[in-house]
């Protein structure tokens, strides 16, 4: 694999998680609702793991042509994430109409797009540290998606409830 072409796939894996995270920081910032507020600050924080990751490998990788083997965990809390994400509470507190859904709904493309590219990469490379880091990536992200998929799912219903649109 030409070295342009891994390097560029890091560059553009950096800059998708850097937009992650400063759509999840603002989420967080301007929500009214701490319970939000949370949900949307462990995923900026969670994004903020994925760029050191790949910051790590692209030193790595500039250096010697080579990534490094990396311990890679499950993210810490991820079942306690999901569960506050499809609490009560939190669906109640964001309007299925307003700021924190139009968020969700762009996040959902955002993670849609970070699975497509980090599954493609894993499976082109022939590399097995860039393999798994891919992998990983991918398989994290699509438990970010899984959540707001779900999520905006209820918010949806919700709306349709409020206005009606039941055909019952």
């Amino acid at each position: 694999m030409e070295s342009n072409k891994v390097t560029d796939i890091l560059k553009q894996a950096i800059i998708m998680e850097n937009r992650g995270k400063s759509l999840y920081g603002k989420v967080a910032e301007q929500t009214q609702s701490e319970d939000v507020r949370k949900i949307f600050d462990i995923m900026a924080k969670e994004e903020q793991l994925h760029i050191e990751f790949l910051s790590k490998q692209y030193v790595s990788y500039q250096k010697s042509g080579k990534f490094d083997k990396l311990e890679l965990q499950k993210s810490e809390g991820e079942d306690a994430i999901a569960n506050m994400i499809l609490s009560e509470k939190v669906k109640k507190d964001i309007s299925g109409a307003g700021f924190e859904a139009a968020a969700i709904s762009a996040a959902i493309d955002m993670e849609t797009k970070s699975i497509e590219v980090y599954a493609a990469r894993a499976l082109e490379t022939t590399d097995a540290n860039e393999k798994e880091l891919y992998d990983w990536l991918a398989n994290w992200e699509k438990g970010h998606h899984k959540m707001l998929i779900e999520l905006n799912k209820e918010l949806t219903e919700k709306v349709w409830y409020d206005n009606n649109f039941w055909p019952f």
